[in-house]
Protein backbone atom coordinates (compact mmCIF):
# COMPACT_ATOMS: atom_id res chain seq x y z
CA UNK A 1 0.00 0.00 0.00
CA UNK A 2 1.23 3.64 -0.78
CA UNK A 3 1.14 5.37 2.97
CA UNK A 4 -0.62 8.59 2.47
CA UNK A 5 2.01 10.60 4.95
CA UNK A 6 5.02 9.46 2.68
CA UNK A 7 3.32 10.56 -0.37
CA UNK A 8 2.73 14.01 1.57
CA UNK A 9 6.32 14.40 2.42
CA UNK A 10 7.46 14.10 -1.76
CA UNK A 11 4.27 16.47 -2.74
CA UNK A 12 5.83 19.74 -3.97
CA UNK A 13 8.91 17.75 -5.45
CA UNK A 14 7.45 18.33 -9.11
CA UNK A 15 8.10 13.82 -9.83
CA UNK A 16 7.87 13.94 -13.44
CA UNK A 17 8.98 11.56 -16.04
CA UNK A 18 11.19 12.83 -18.74
CA UNK A 19 10.98 13.61 -22.32
CA UNK A 20 12.55 13.47 -26.00
CA UNK A 21 10.82 16.18 -26.83
CA UNK A 22 12.32 18.56 -24.04
CA UNK A 23 15.45 16.82 -23.81
CA UNK A 24 16.24 16.66 -27.94
CA UNK A 25 16.48 20.86 -27.24
CA UNK A 26 18.61 21.04 -24.02
CA UNK A 27 21.13 17.82 -26.03
CA UNK A 28 21.58 21.37 -28.81
CA UNK A 29 23.19 23.23 -26.35
CA UNK A 30 26.82 21.76 -26.78
CA UNK A 31 28.59 25.16 -27.03
CA UNK A 32 26.75 26.41 -23.53
CA UNK A 33 27.64 23.43 -21.76
CA UNK A 34 29.11 20.47 -23.27
CA UNK A 35 28.74 18.04 -20.38
CA UNK A 36 24.75 19.41 -20.06
CA UNK A 37 24.02 18.58 -23.97
CA UNK A 38 26.01 15.02 -23.77
CA UNK A 39 24.18 13.81 -21.16
CA UNK A 40 20.97 14.64 -22.82
CA UNK A 41 22.08 13.53 -26.20
CA UNK A 42 23.06 10.22 -24.76
CA UNK A 43 18.92 9.59 -23.09
CA UNK A 44 18.23 10.58 -26.65
CA UNK A 45 20.21 7.95 -27.79
CA UNK A 46 19.28 5.38 -25.44
CA UNK A 47 15.20 6.03 -25.19
CA UNK A 48 14.74 5.33 -28.80
CA UNK A 49 11.22 3.31 -29.29
CA UNK A 50 11.85 -0.34 -30.71
CA UNK A 51 9.98 1.19 -34.30
CA UNK A 52 12.84 3.63 -34.86
CA UNK A 53 10.62 6.69 -33.10
CA UNK A 54 10.69 8.77 -30.19
CA UNK A 55 7.73 9.55 -27.41
CA UNK A 56 5.68 7.51 -25.13
CA UNK A 57 6.03 3.82 -26.06
CA UNK A 58 2.46 3.14 -24.74
CA UNK A 59 -0.10 4.88 -25.24
CA UNK A 60 0.97 5.48 -29.27
CA UNK A 61 -0.09 9.08 -29.23
CA UNK A 62 0.85 10.76 -32.91
CA UNK A 63 1.30 14.05 -31.58
CA UNK A 64 3.78 13.19 -29.13
CA UNK A 65 5.53 10.65 -31.17
CA UNK A 66 6.02 13.22 -33.91
CA UNK A 67 7.24 16.20 -32.32
CA UNK A 68 9.34 13.84 -29.92
CA UNK A 69 10.87 11.82 -33.41
CA UNK A 70 11.38 15.15 -35.06
CA UNK A 71 13.60 16.93 -31.70
CA UNK A 72 15.22 13.86 -31.78
CA UNK A 73 16.31 13.74 -34.82
CA UNK A 74 17.73 17.11 -35.22
CA UNK A 75 19.48 16.84 -31.98
CA UNK A 76 21.36 13.77 -32.96
CA UNK A 77 22.42 15.46 -36.74
CA UNK A 78 23.61 18.51 -35.11
CA UNK A 79 25.50 16.28 -32.28
CA UNK A 80 25.74 12.68 -33.72
CA UNK A 81 28.93 11.92 -35.11
CA UNK A 82 29.20 8.57 -34.64
CA UNK A 83 27.60 5.46 -37.08
CA UNK A 84 25.26 4.72 -34.27
CA UNK A 85 24.13 8.26 -34.26
CA UNK A 86 23.70 8.27 -38.30
CA UNK A 87 21.81 4.94 -38.00
CA UNK A 88 19.42 6.02 -35.40
CA UNK A 89 18.64 9.03 -37.25
CA UNK A 90 17.88 6.76 -40.57
CA UNK A 91 15.35 3.99 -38.16
CA UNK A 92 13.44 7.36 -36.70
CA UNK A 93 13.31 8.90 -40.41
CA UNK A 94 11.70 5.44 -41.28
CA UNK A 95 9.14 5.65 -38.34
CA UNK A 96 8.31 9.37 -39.14
CA UNK A 97 7.64 8.11 -42.61
CA UNK A 98 5.34 5.45 -41.35
CA UNK A 99 3.64 7.67 -38.68
CA UNK A 100 2.95 10.66 -41.66
CA UNK A 101 1.51 8.33 -43.81
CA UNK A 102 -1.24 7.32 -41.70
CA UNK A 103 -0.76 10.69 -40.12
CA UNK A 104 -4.31 12.37 -41.63
CA UNK A 105 -6.42 9.20 -39.96
CA UNK A 106 -3.86 8.99 -36.91
CA UNK A 107 -3.92 12.42 -35.71
CA UNK A 108 -7.23 12.59 -36.47
CA UNK A 109 -7.57 9.69 -34.27
CA UNK A 110 -5.91 10.90 -31.41
CA UNK A 111 -9.55 11.72 -29.23
CA UNK A 112 -7.90 14.56 -27.12
CA UNK A 113 -6.50 16.56 -30.37
CA UNK A 114 -3.39 18.36 -30.68
CA UNK A 115 -0.68 18.60 -27.99
CA UNK A 116 0.03 21.95 -26.85
CA UNK A 117 1.56 24.29 -29.53
CA UNK A 118 1.59 21.43 -31.79
CA UNK A 119 0.52 23.74 -35.33
CA UNK A 120 2.95 26.07 -34.41
CA UNK A 121 5.75 23.84 -33.37
CA UNK A 122 6.12 21.54 -35.98
CA UNK A 123 6.45 23.81 -38.81
CA UNK A 124 9.27 25.40 -37.17
CA UNK A 125 10.68 21.80 -36.78
CA UNK A 126 10.08 20.60 -40.61
CA UNK A 127 11.67 23.82 -41.59
CA UNK A 128 15.00 23.06 -39.59
CA UNK A 129 15.00 19.08 -40.78
CA UNK A 130 15.27 20.46 -44.03
CA UNK A 131 17.04 22.76 -43.64
CA UNK A 132 19.47 21.03 -42.60
CA UNK A 133 18.68 17.61 -44.96
CA UNK A 134 16.73 15.04 -42.38
CA UNK A 135 13.67 14.94 -44.22
CA UNK A 136 12.33 16.48 -47.45
CA UNK A 137 10.49 19.03 -48.62
CA UNK A 138 7.17 18.46 -46.82
CA UNK A 139 5.22 20.71 -49.71
CA UNK A 140 1.40 19.49 -49.58
CA UNK A 141 2.18 16.85 -46.64
CA UNK A 142 0.67 16.94 -44.09
CA UNK A 143 3.41 17.99 -41.78
CA UNK A 144 4.08 20.86 -44.39
CA UNK A 145 0.31 22.16 -44.61
CA UNK A 146 0.53 22.82 -41.02
CA UNK A 147 2.77 25.66 -42.15
CA UNK A 148 0.03 27.68 -43.02
CA UNK A 149 -1.94 27.17 -39.56
CA UNK A 150 1.51 28.36 -38.03
CA UNK A 151 1.58 31.73 -40.54
CA UNK A 152 -2.07 32.18 -39.71
CA UNK A 153 -1.96 32.23 -36.21
CA UNK A 154 1.61 34.33 -36.49
CA UNK A 155 -1.02 36.50 -38.16
CA UNK A 156 -2.85 36.77 -35.51
CA UNK A 157 0.56 37.78 -32.95
CA UNK A 158 1.40 40.72 -35.10
CA UNK A 159 2.05 43.53 -32.52
CA UNK A 160 1.89 41.21 -29.56
CA UNK A 161 5.11 40.78 -27.29
CA UNK A 162 5.58 37.27 -25.69
CA UNK A 163 6.04 37.31 -22.33
CA UNK A 164 6.01 35.70 -19.15
CA UNK A 165 2.30 37.24 -18.69
CA UNK A 166 1.37 35.66 -21.94
CA UNK A 167 0.70 31.67 -22.13
CA UNK A 168 2.66 31.24 -25.48
CA UNK A 169 5.93 31.55 -23.59
CA UNK A 170 5.65 28.29 -22.50
CA UNK A 171 5.89 27.54 -25.83
CA UNK A 172 8.54 29.88 -27.23
CA UNK A 173 10.62 27.59 -29.61
CA UNK A 174 7.65 28.09 -31.67
CA UNK A 175 9.16 30.99 -32.74
CA UNK A 176 11.47 29.23 -34.31
CA UNK A 177 14.33 31.91 -36.05
CA UNK A 178 12.02 33.90 -38.18
CA UNK A 179 9.68 35.37 -35.36
CA UNK A 180 12.62 36.13 -32.65
CA UNK A 181 11.27 39.63 -32.89
CA UNK A 182 8.26 38.98 -31.20
CA UNK A 183 9.83 38.13 -28.16
CA UNK A 184 9.60 40.26 -25.56
CA UNK A 185 13.06 39.40 -24.61
CA UNK A 186 13.56 41.34 -20.75
CA UNK A 187 10.27 39.94 -19.73
CA UNK A 188 9.57 36.91 -21.21
CA UNK A 189 12.16 34.84 -18.02
CA UNK A 190 11.00 33.87 -14.94
CA UNK A 191 12.02 34.57 -11.41
CA UNK A 192 13.40 30.66 -11.62
CA UNK A 193 15.36 32.00 -14.77
CA UNK A 194 13.13 29.45 -17.51
CA UNK A 195 10.88 30.39 -19.77
CA UNK A 196 7.44 28.90 -19.11
CA UNK A 197 8.80 26.66 -16.78
CA UNK A 198 9.25 24.71 -20.15
CA UNK A 199 12.88 22.94 -20.46
CA UNK A 200 12.68 23.04 -24.23
CA UNK A 201 11.38 27.03 -23.99
CA UNK A 202 14.33 27.80 -22.16
CA UNK A 203 17.16 25.86 -24.20
CA UNK A 204 15.79 27.94 -27.31
CA UNK A 205 16.16 30.82 -24.98
CA UNK A 206 20.13 30.04 -24.36
CA UNK A 207 20.46 29.15 -28.27
CA UNK A 208 18.98 31.68 -30.05
CA UNK A 209 18.22 34.66 -27.53
CA UNK A 210 20.79 34.89 -25.02
CA UNK A 211 23.25 31.92 -24.53
CA UNK A 212 25.22 33.97 -21.50
CA UNK A 213 22.10 34.23 -19.01
CA UNK A 214 23.21 32.39 -16.46
CA UNK A 215 19.68 31.98 -14.74
CA UNK A 216 18.00 30.02 -18.12
CA UNK A 217 21.27 27.71 -17.52
CA UNK A 218 21.29 26.94 -13.99
CA UNK A 219 17.49 26.10 -14.31
CA UNK A 220 18.22 23.53 -16.92
CA UNK A 221 21.09 22.14 -14.98
CA UNK A 222 18.95 21.68 -11.82
CA UNK A 223 16.20 20.31 -14.02
CA UNK A 224 18.26 17.95 -16.13
CA UNK A 225 19.62 15.47 -13.39
CA UNK A 226 19.60 11.81 -15.49
CA UNK A 227 20.52 13.49 -18.48
CA UNK A 228 16.64 13.69 -19.78
CA UNK A 229 14.57 17.18 -19.27
CA UNK A 230 10.57 17.09 -18.23
CA UNK A 231 7.85 18.66 -20.57
CA UNK A 232 7.08 21.06 -18.06
CA UNK A 233 8.59 21.98 -14.23
CA UNK A 234 8.33 22.71 -11.35
CA UNK A 235 4.30 22.21 -11.06
CA UNK A 236 4.42 22.05 -7.52
CA UNK A 237 1.32 23.80 -6.61
CA UNK A 238 -0.73 22.12 -9.11
CA UNK A 239 0.64 19.08 -7.20
CA UNK A 240 -0.41 20.30 -3.88
CA UNK A 241 -3.70 20.86 -5.02
CA UNK A 242 -4.72 17.58 -6.99
CA UNK A 243 -3.07 15.41 -4.12
CA UNK A 244 -5.34 17.25 -1.21
CA UNK A 245 -8.15 17.19 -3.04
CA UNK A 246 -7.71 13.14 -3.59
CA UNK A 247 -6.66 13.09 0.16
CA UNK A 248 -9.62 14.96 1.60
CA UNK A 249 -12.32 12.99 -1.43
CA UNK A 250 -11.80 9.74 0.58
CA UNK A 251 -11.72 11.68 4.36
CA UNK A 252 -7.96 10.99 4.92
CA UNK A 253 -7.30 14.25 6.74
CA UNK A 254 -9.26 13.23 9.56
CA UNK A 255 -6.04 11.27 10.80
CA UNK A 256 -4.69 13.53 12.80
CA UNK A 257 -0.90 12.60 11.59
CA UNK A 258 -2.62 13.14 7.82
CA UNK A 259 -3.79 16.49 8.44
CA UNK A 260 -0.53 17.51 9.80
CA UNK A 261 0.83 17.18 6.44
CA UNK A 262 -1.83 18.57 4.93
CA UNK A 263 -1.13 21.83 6.99
CA UNK A 264 1.75 22.51 5.15
CA UNK A 265 0.90 22.36 1.42
CA UNK A 266 -2.41 24.10 2.63
CA UNK A 267 -0.54 26.96 3.91
CA UNK A 268 1.37 27.02 0.64
CA UNK A 269 -1.68 27.48 -1.47
CA UNK A 270 -2.95 29.82 0.76
CA UNK A 271 0.29 31.73 0.59
CA UNK A 272 0.17 32.27 -3.46
CA UNK A 273 -3.63 32.41 -3.92
CA UNK A 274 -3.82 36.38 -5.31
CA UNK A 275 -7.41 37.93 -4.34
CA UNK A 276 -9.67 38.36 -7.62
CA UNK A 277 -7.24 36.00 -9.62
CA UNK A 278 -6.71 32.72 -7.81
CA UNK A 279 -3.61 30.53 -8.08
CA UNK A 280 -1.32 29.02 -10.48
CA UNK A 281 0.30 25.57 -11.21
CA UNK A 282 3.59 27.16 -10.11
CA UNK A 283 5.06 29.80 -7.55
CA UNK A 284 7.33 30.49 -10.76
CA UNK A 285 4.56 30.21 -13.40
CA UNK A 286 3.40 33.94 -13.78
CA UNK A 287 -0.27 33.15 -15.21
CA UNK A 288 -3.17 31.94 -12.78
CA UNK A 289 -5.44 29.63 -14.28
CA UNK A 290 -8.95 28.61 -13.89
CA UNK A 291 -8.26 24.58 -13.05
CA UNK A 292 -5.80 25.56 -10.29
CA UNK A 293 -8.21 27.95 -8.93
CA UNK A 294 -11.36 26.04 -8.59
CA UNK A 295 -10.03 23.17 -6.73
CA UNK A 296 -7.77 25.76 -4.88
CA UNK A 297 -10.71 27.37 -3.71
CA UNK A 298 -12.56 24.06 -2.70
CA UNK A 299 -9.78 22.96 -0.98
CA UNK A 300 -9.16 26.49 0.97
CA UNK A 301 -12.32 26.68 2.53
CA UNK A 302 -12.96 22.68 3.70
CA UNK A 303 -9.42 23.72 5.36
CA UNK A 304 -11.38 26.71 6.75
CA UNK A 305 -8.87 29.47 4.99
CA UNK A 306 -9.63 32.52 3.17
CA UNK A 307 -10.28 32.46 -1.00
CA UNK A 308 -12.67 34.81 -2.53
CA UNK A 309 -15.68 33.37 -4.51
CA UNK A 310 -14.35 36.17 -7.15
CA UNK A 311 -11.06 34.78 -8.51
CA UNK A 312 -13.12 31.76 -9.45
CA UNK A 313 -16.27 34.05 -11.22
CA UNK A 314 -13.02 36.02 -12.94
CA UNK A 315 -12.92 33.25 -15.53
CA UNK A 316 -16.03 32.91 -16.25
CA UNK A 317 -17.06 33.58 -20.21
CA UNK A 318 -20.09 33.79 -22.26
CA UNK A 319 -20.47 29.94 -22.39
CA UNK A 320 -18.15 28.42 -20.36
CA UNK A 321 -15.18 28.91 -17.58
CA UNK A 322 -11.78 29.14 -19.28
CA UNK A 323 -8.54 27.95 -17.67
CA UNK A 324 -6.26 30.58 -19.29
CA UNK A 325 -6.97 34.00 -21.14
CA UNK A 326 -7.35 33.85 -25.18
CA UNK A 327 -8.54 30.13 -24.99
CA UNK A 328 -10.19 29.12 -28.06
CA UNK A 329 -12.23 26.34 -27.26
CA UNK A 330 -13.03 25.03 -23.34
CA UNK A 331 -11.82 22.39 -20.88
CA UNK A 332 -14.81 20.69 -19.84
CA UNK A 333 -12.17 19.45 -16.91
CA UNK A 334 -12.01 23.55 -15.60
CA UNK A 335 -15.61 23.84 -15.97
CA UNK A 336 -16.33 20.43 -14.08
CA UNK A 337 -13.85 21.78 -11.57
CA UNK A 338 -15.78 24.98 -11.15
CA UNK A 339 -19.03 23.55 -10.71
CA UNK A 340 -17.16 21.70 -7.33
CA UNK A 341 -16.33 25.91 -6.62
CA UNK A 342 -19.83 26.85 -6.93
CA UNK A 343 -21.35 24.32 -5.16
CA UNK A 344 -18.50 25.43 -2.11
CA UNK A 345 -19.47 28.57 -2.23
CA UNK A 346 -23.30 27.60 -1.66
CA UNK A 347 -24.76 28.19 -5.31
CA UNK A 348 -27.56 26.06 -6.26
CA UNK A 349 -28.97 24.33 -9.28
CA UNK A 350 -30.41 27.94 -10.83
CA UNK A 351 -27.62 29.98 -10.33
CA UNK A 352 -26.72 31.23 -13.71
CA UNK A 353 -23.03 30.04 -13.74
CA UNK A 354 -24.10 26.40 -12.79
CA UNK A 355 -26.35 26.50 -15.40
CA UNK A 356 -23.77 27.94 -18.05
CA UNK A 357 -21.60 24.77 -17.08
CA UNK A 358 -24.44 21.52 -16.89
CA UNK A 359 -25.53 22.96 -20.48
CA UNK A 360 -21.91 23.06 -21.80
CA UNK A 361 -21.49 19.19 -20.92
CA UNK A 362 -25.14 18.18 -21.76
CA UNK A 363 -24.23 19.44 -25.28
CA UNK A 364 -20.43 17.66 -25.35
CA UNK A 365 -20.78 14.50 -24.17
CA UNK A 366 -19.61 11.85 -26.68
CA UNK A 367 -22.21 8.85 -27.18
CA UNK A 368 -24.24 10.39 -24.71
CA UNK A 369 -22.39 9.11 -22.03
CA UNK A 370 -18.79 10.75 -21.45
CA UNK A 371 -16.54 13.30 -22.02
CA UNK A 372 -12.93 14.07 -23.59
CA UNK A 373 -10.70 16.99 -22.01
CA UNK A 374 -7.63 18.32 -23.94
CA UNK A 375 -5.62 18.01 -20.90
CA UNK A 376 -6.05 14.57 -20.35
CA UNK A 377 -5.71 11.43 -22.46
CA UNK A 378 -8.05 9.44 -20.57
CA UNK A 379 -12.21 10.24 -21.06
CA UNK A 380 -12.08 8.78 -17.68
CA UNK A 381 -11.09 11.39 -16.24
CA UNK A 382 -13.10 13.99 -16.80
CA UNK A 383 -16.26 11.64 -16.82
CA UNK A 384 -15.24 10.46 -12.92
CA UNK A 385 -14.67 14.03 -12.11
CA UNK A 386 -18.00 15.01 -14.16
CA UNK A 387 -19.43 11.94 -11.84
CA UNK A 388 -18.54 13.36 -8.48
CA UNK A 389 -19.35 16.96 -9.02
CA UNK A 390 -22.17 16.67 -10.97
CA UNK A 391 -24.48 14.39 -8.40
CA UNK A 392 -25.63 17.33 -6.40
CA UNK A 393 -26.91 19.32 -9.34
CA UNK A 394 -27.66 16.72 -11.96
CA UNK A 395 -28.33 13.35 -11.53
CA UNK A 396 -29.78 12.96 -15.20
CA UNK A 397 -26.47 14.12 -16.53
CA UNK A 398 -24.81 11.38 -14.63
CA UNK A 399 -26.71 8.28 -14.76
CA UNK A 400 -25.23 7.85 -18.21
CA UNK A 401 -21.79 8.25 -17.08
CA UNK A 402 -21.90 6.04 -14.46
CA UNK A 403 -23.77 2.84 -16.96
CA UNK A 404 -20.77 3.85 -19.52
CA UNK A 405 -17.99 3.35 -16.86
CA UNK A 406 -19.77 -0.09 -15.68
CA UNK A 407 -20.11 -1.16 -19.05
CA UNK A 408 -16.17 -0.38 -20.20
CA UNK A 409 -15.19 -2.23 -16.69
CA UNK A 410 -12.68 -5.28 -18.03
CA UNK A 411 -13.33 -8.58 -17.03
CA UNK A 412 -10.55 -8.61 -14.33
CA UNK A 413 -11.99 -5.03 -12.67
CA UNK A 414 -10.01 -2.35 -14.35
CA UNK A 415 -10.47 0.37 -16.66
CA UNK A 416 -8.39 1.01 -19.68
CA UNK A 417 -9.20 3.51 -22.65
CA UNK A 418 -6.40 3.19 -24.85
CA UNK A 419 -5.87 -1.14 -25.31
CA UNK A 420 -4.67 -1.58 -21.62
CA UNK A 421 -5.64 -1.34 -18.42
CA UNK A 422 -3.99 1.44 -15.98
CA UNK A 423 -4.30 1.63 -12.30
CA UNK A 424 -4.43 5.55 -13.09
CA UNK A 425 -7.75 4.64 -14.36
CA UNK A 426 -8.88 2.36 -12.41
CA UNK A 427 -8.42 4.45 -9.50
CA UNK A 428 -10.46 7.42 -11.36
CA UNK A 429 -13.51 4.95 -11.69
CA UNK A 430 -13.26 3.02 -8.59
CA UNK A 431 -13.81 6.93 -6.87
CA UNK A 432 -16.45 7.53 -8.55
CA UNK A 433 -18.30 4.89 -8.12
CA UNK A 434 -17.66 4.53 -4.49
CA UNK A 435 -18.75 8.01 -4.36
CA UNK A 436 -22.11 7.42 -6.47
CA UNK A 437 -23.08 4.52 -4.24
CA UNK A 438 -22.06 5.85 -1.15
CA UNK A 439 -24.30 8.26 -2.03
CA UNK A 440 -27.49 5.97 -2.04
CA UNK A 441 -27.34 5.24 -5.94
CA UNK A 442 -26.58 1.61 -7.08
CA UNK A 443 -23.23 -0.05 -8.92
CA UNK A 444 -24.08 -3.54 -9.63
CA UNK A 445 -22.94 -6.21 -6.89
CA UNK A 446 -19.08 -7.28 -6.88
CA UNK A 447 -17.86 -4.47 -9.05
CA UNK A 448 -16.14 -2.11 -7.00
CA UNK A 449 -14.60 -5.09 -4.88
CA UNK A 450 -13.05 -6.78 -8.34
CA UNK A 451 -11.94 -3.35 -9.25
CA UNK A 452 -10.48 -3.24 -5.91
CA UNK A 453 -8.58 -6.33 -5.81
CA UNK A 454 -7.24 -5.65 -9.66
CA UNK A 455 -6.16 -2.07 -7.92
CA UNK A 456 -4.38 -3.52 -5.00
CA UNK A 457 -2.22 -5.99 -7.64
CA UNK A 458 -1.30 -3.43 -9.61
CA UNK A 459 -1.00 0.45 -8.04
CA UNK A 460 2.79 0.67 -8.13
CA UNK A 461 4.86 2.97 -10.54
CA UNK A 462 5.88 3.66 -13.08
CA UNK A 463 2.66 4.98 -14.46
CA UNK A 464 2.00 5.18 -18.62
CA UNK A 465 2.00 9.21 -19.16
CA UNK A 466 -1.76 10.10 -19.87
CA UNK A 467 -1.34 13.79 -19.23
CA UNK A 468 -1.03 16.23 -22.35
CA UNK A 469 1.18 19.33 -21.91
CA UNK A 470 3.97 19.66 -25.46
CA UNK A 471 4.61 15.82 -24.70
CA UNK A 472 2.69 13.20 -22.85
CA UNK A 473 3.37 13.41 -18.96
CA UNK A 474 2.47 11.69 -15.69
CA UNK A 475 2.48 13.47 -12.60
CA UNK A 476 3.55 10.79 -10.28
CA UNK A 477 2.70 11.99 -6.96
CA UNK A 478 -1.06 13.18 -8.31
CA UNK A 479 -1.51 9.55 -9.63
CA UNK A 480 -0.72 7.56 -6.41
CA UNK A 481 -3.26 10.10 -4.44
CA UNK A 482 -5.74 8.92 -6.61
CA UNK A 483 -4.57 5.64 -6.00
CA UNK A 484 -4.93 5.66 -2.05
CA UNK A 485 -8.20 7.74 -2.24
CA UNK A 486 -9.91 4.44 -4.31
CA UNK A 487 -8.95 2.59 -2.25
CA UNK A 488 -9.99 4.33 0.78
CA UNK A 489 -13.32 4.95 -0.66
CA UNK A 490 -13.92 1.69 -1.92
CA UNK A 491 -13.23 -0.38 1.59
CA UNK A 492 -16.93 -0.03 2.54
CA UNK A 493 -19.17 0.66 -0.28
CA UNK A 494 -20.05 -3.21 -1.34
Amino acid sequence: MIDPIHLLKRTGSSTLGKTAYDTSWVARLNDIDSEMANGALSWICSNQLPDGSWGSHVPLYYHDRIVCTLGAMIALTHRGRRGQDRIQVEKGLAALDRLTLGATQGLRLDPNGATVGFEMIVPTLVAHAEKIGIIKQQGDRILGRLKHQRQAKMAKLNGVRISRFITAAHSAEMMGTDQLHLLDKENIQELNGSVGNSPAATAYYLLYVDQNNTKAFEYLKNTCDGGGAPTITPIEIFERIWVLWNITLAGLHQDNKVLEQCQTHIDYIERNWQKGKGIGFSQTYSIPDGDDTCVGFDLLISFGRKADIDAVLAYEEKEWFRCFPLEVLPSLDVNIHALGALRKAGFDKTHPAVQKVLRLLHTNRQSGSFWFDKWHLSPYYTTAHAIIHCQEYDLDLCRPAVEWMVKSQKADGSWGFCGFSTAEETAYCLQALSIWKRAGNRVPIGRLQLARDWLLRHLDPPYPPLWLDKSLYSPEVVVQAAIISALELSKEVQ
